[in-house]
């Protein structure tokens, strides 16, 4: 024990204050608290002072709707952008990264209202929206607390909030820009209308579900059955005709104006024979006849047959309305199902108000904006819309009117808050006109010049674009941005100076918030009362964060980039804010606000669920947090393919920190074995370095290669897969274990260990880097261990610039070949028990000509390479042959080689003679391992 002991001192074991265990839950806290304590974020920025626009970054916060707690969405999202923002400062630009919060909206009206109640109730409009300020103020420092726990390095201090005044008035100046442009209209159309919010929806708050409706057929008499006739080519015409509408909305029905038909579908006019209780004659589309036989369980007689075109011009008799209604022509008409003839209310549908608008049929709406049938409604008055299919479906059956009757499942609109179905509702609304001015043709082309990650959201956007209609901006809500507008009483049109107008309110919002207008009246702004009426809409909220490119710069003082480098969310948001946000910008601008749109998948759990409480498959983030850490988190987020759904669960979130510990793990070693390294006296140049210290170098500066190029790609499961196999494979599987023995057995200040030091020194910094925007917390930590002047934040660093090497003198293909097979032949011989370590075989070794000059190349070194205590080299006419023995010879109490030499150095009887010249005397050189 004593000769152990003596030699345990002379072996240079790594030493570390950088933790095995990680406790990234309790040292976090205190690095986020250093980090504002030296206030990293300000010093980014300060550093880049000045940077033109080809050495800046600049990306665009979504902004999350200020209620509730964050949930794993939100946290794969942020970390995501924090990964995107980090890594271009690696590259040397100046890359803010300001968050941002949506502050308005129907969400922080129904809380207010339950805590407080409702406007005109127990408080005032002006009242309702402090309490509606207060409120979002609370939520954000709530969200606030999580996103920065995630270790999200931004400008938390000074967000960007669609609630300040400076955001909201650069609102009212981009809807100024957008009413001088032409493309805002005012129109009485059918739009989205939820019935529980009480105001009608954009596109993006619009989902569809399954629902249950019942399906009928509805008979329209003929209000001149000759007339009918005639056009069937029929003279003396004596008996009645009727028109089957079909319809899955018997609510619907009150308005109905027309009944449309397709102009060259061809329809017969034909007799149920099997039906008495039917109209004798129904005219139907002649393809669905066979489908109707069989729904009306009835043969048929057909009398003659004729194109849609034919009939247009027709009456039918209202089956319960005092209305005759005209048969008009449409080439939205169908035959999916039905049949062939579609009832038509303008003010409920947006086929029907543009084909009613052809023919200058009147909106009709009779529903009011809470659901209710107005006074003046056939049948329903004073009913809401959930109750009058019941009568009305009384009514039918009792004139006889009722020709079917079905319920069907099909998908149909949702308000995308209250899960409840939507109606179809014609009210006064102002639109930006997607045609009026060209702006869905702008829009399609600046989707074109955008770079969309994954590609196929380029399709899925102009899909939508192509195919929506004009945009509804008018909200009816007390807490939002005002849709500051004048309105002749008389015509209803804006006033002609409206862009003006609404630049002198965007000046008042400013200086004194949103009471400015909302306390104002008409005459407050020079206007004549009784010609003008001041708005009283909102804006929708996402307009509000639609125009986020300008008015989050603005609001914080900051110069407008022409466009961001990217916007990064979820892919809901093809229809949401990347759509809002293109319209907007297109509108004012005509180009995108944004260069490249990276979409991310949601979250769901490892079976493709999604999250939901009742299934009890909900993972927290905060709960990872707390028990692993952010960074954990972090590499979770960077270890899955975000191009699609992205799983996770308690089982996925165990391999992730197994694979954090190795990362760690090969942290520690690099970090303990640079202990007494000072990289300004004992570095060594390449031109001195052993061969195997110059290769890895070049190998880790190939690795930081491909490490960018999937950051510059936004691919960061490569960046983890190739981070992973580097720390597993390339070091700890070959070569840190490699130099073990140059590290714990040269001299200290040796050239050869010192070499080794330098190369891992210079892998360090790569690799500190390389980790910086995914394991932000553990990054830090190795950072302020490593040798050398460490003062300056590491996220203030660009990527590590290897130093330039030559590493070809050895054939590193055919030596790492060899290696792999000597090692799996020693595995072979350590399975049968022959052998316990690597060291303790000895390995003979029979190769062809290029492959034993490679290895001859190598001199007495080559052991060292293949982690034997001895080599044997023999010529072979081809191919490569390894054989392995255990060695016959006593093992070195010191490096644990087996050489014949030990016990024959008088004093040091139990190590051999390479290890006491490397106590005693000069030490070994090293030129190649």
């Amino acid at each position: 024990m004593a000769e152990e002991s003596k030699y345990k001192d002379t072996i240079h074991l790594p030493q570390t204050e950088f933790a095995m265990q990680a406790n990234l839950a309790k040292r976090e806290p205190d690095m986020l608290a250093r980090w504002e304590a030296d206030g990293v974020y300000a010093g980014l920025m300060a550093a880049h002072e000045g940077a033109t626009r080809d050495d800046s970054f600049y990306f665009l916060d979504g902004p999350p709707y200020a209620n509730g707690d964050i949930h794993i969405g939100h946290a794969v999202n942020k970390v995501l952008k924090d990964m995107v923002v980090k890594a271009e400062r690696l590259n040397g630009k100046r890359a803010p990264f300001v968050p941002g919060w949506d502050c308005h909206g129907l969400p922080i009206e129904l809380m207010v209202e339950k805590k407080f109640g409702k406007v005109g109730e127990k408080l005032t409009a002006a009242e309702f929206r402090a309490h509606c300020r207060v409120y979002a103020a609370e939520q954000i420092e709530r969200q606030k607390l999580d996103f920065k726990r995630l270790g999200i390095l931004a400008d938390w201090d000074k967000p960007y909030l669609t609630m300040q005044p400076a955001y909201e008035a650069e609102q009212l100046r981009v809807l100024s820009r957008i009413c001088e442009r032409g493309h805002v209209v005012r129109g009485f159309k059918p739009v989205h209308w939820c019935l529980d919010c009480g105001s009608s929806l954009a596109e993006a708050e619009v989902e569809y579900q399954d629902k249950q409706s019942s399906a009928i057929d509805v008979a329209f008499i003929a209000a001149d059955a000759s007339d009918v006739a005639n056009r069937f080519g029929k003279a003396d015409w004596k008996q009645p005709i009727a028109f089957p509408i079909w319809t899955t909305t018997p609510w619907t029905l009150p308005a109905n104006q027309a009944i449309t038909v397709g102009p060259e579908l061809d329809y017969v006019l034909v007799n149920f024979i099997d039906r008495g209780d039917f109209p004798p004659n129904l005219i139907v589309a002649k393809e669905l006849l066979p489908s109707l036989e069989k729904r009306y369980q009835s043969g048929s007689y057909v009398y003659a047959e004729v194109k849609g075109k034919a009939l247009e011009g027709a009456k039918a008799q209202h089956p319960f309305a005092d209305r005759i209604v005209p048969i008009i022509c449409g080439e939205h008409v169908t035959l999916d199902a039905g049949t062939g003839l579609v009832h038509t209310a303008p003010a409920h549908g947006v086929e029907d108000f543009v084909v009613g608008k052809v023919y200058g049929l009147a909106v009709d709406n009779p529903v009011g904006s809470n659901g209710v049938f107005v006074a003046n409604a056939p049948l329903v008055s004073g009913q809401h819309v959930r109750k009058a299919e019941e009568p009305i479906l009384a009514a039918l059956e009792a004139s006889g009117a009722l020709l079917h009757k079905a319920t069907i499942t099909h998908s149909y609109p949702h308000c995308w808050r209250h899960k409840t179905p939507l109606i179809f509702r014609a009210t006064p609304q102002w639109f930006i006109s997607m045609d009026k001015a060209g702006l869905r043709r702008d829009a399609l082309a600046a989707i074109k010049a955008t770079r969309w990650i994954p590609s196929w959201g380029e399709e899925r956007i102009a899909g939508m674009i192509r195919d929506r209609p004009d945009w509804c901006i008018s909200r009816q809500r007390f807490w939002g941005v005002p849709l500051a507008l004048f309105i002749d009483r008389a015509t209803q049109e804006p006033h002609p100076d409206t862009a003006a107008l609404l630049l002198r309110v965007a000046d008042a919002v400013e200086a004194k918030g949103l009471e400015a207008w909302f306390g104002s009246t008409p005459a407050d702004w020079g206007m004549d009362e009784t010609q003008y009426e001041k708005g009283t809409d909102t804006l929708d909220v996402w307009f509000d964060s639609g125009v986020a490119q300008p008015a989050s710069f603005v609001g914080n003082g900051q110069a407008v980039p022409e466009q961001c480098d990217i916007y990064l969310e979820g892919s809901d948001q093809h229809r949401g804010w990347f759509h809002s946000s293109l319209l907007t910008r297109v509108a004012t601008h005509g180009i995108a606000p944004y260069k490249s749109v990276l979409t991310h998948g949601f979250t769901v759990d490892e079976q493709g669920r999604k999250m939901s409480k009742s299934l009890g498959n909900v993972v927290a983030p905060q709960k990872v947090i707390s028990t692993l850490g952010a960074d954990v988190l972090r590499l979770w987020v960077a270890s899955s393919d975000y191009s699609g759904e992205i799983a996770i669960s308690d089982n996925l979130l165990k391999r992730t920190a197994d694979a954090y510990r190795r990362i760690r793990n090969t942290a520690r070693y690099l970090l303990g074995s640079l202990q007494g390294f000072d990289p300004a006296t004992d570095s060594v140049t390449p031109a001195d370095m052993v061969a195997v210290d110059r290769w890895a170098i070049s190998e880790a500066a190939r690795v930081q290669g491909e490490i960018k190029a999937a950051y510059a790609d936004r691919e960061f499961h490569r960046v983890y897969h190739t981070l992973h196999n580097y720390c597993v494979n390339d070091l700890g599987g070959l070569y840190l274990d490699l130099l073990k023995d140059r590290l714990y057995t040269l001299p200290e200040k040796s050239l050869a260990r010192r070499s080794a030091q330098t190369a891992l020194l210079h892998i360090a910094e790569g690799l500190v880097r390389w980790i910086a925007p995914i394991l932000s917390f553990t990054g830090d930590e190795i950072w302020r261990l490593l040798p050398g002047d460490r003062s300056q934040s590491l996220f203030l660093q660009d990527w590590w610039v290897f130093p330039a090497v030559t590493a070809d003198e050895l054939d590193w293909a055919q030596l790492i070949a060899v290696r792999e097979a000597v090692r799996k032949e020693l595995e072979g011989l350590r399975t049968s028990g022959g052998i316990g370590s690597s060291l303790q075989a000895e390995a003979s070794i029979a190769a062809d000509g290029t492959t034993l000059a490679a290895l001859q190349r190598t001199g007495n070194e080559l052991r060292f390479w293949l982690q034997t205590s001895a080599v044997k080299l023999v010529a072979a006419n081809e191919g490569l042959k390894v054989t392995a023995l255990a060695s016959t010879h006593a093992k070195c109490d010191r490096c644990w080689h087996y050489r014949e030499d030990v016990g024959q150095h008088q004093g040091h009887e139990t190590i051999c003679g390479r290890c006491v010249s490397n106590i005693e005397g000069p030490g070994e050189t090293r030129k190649y391992f």
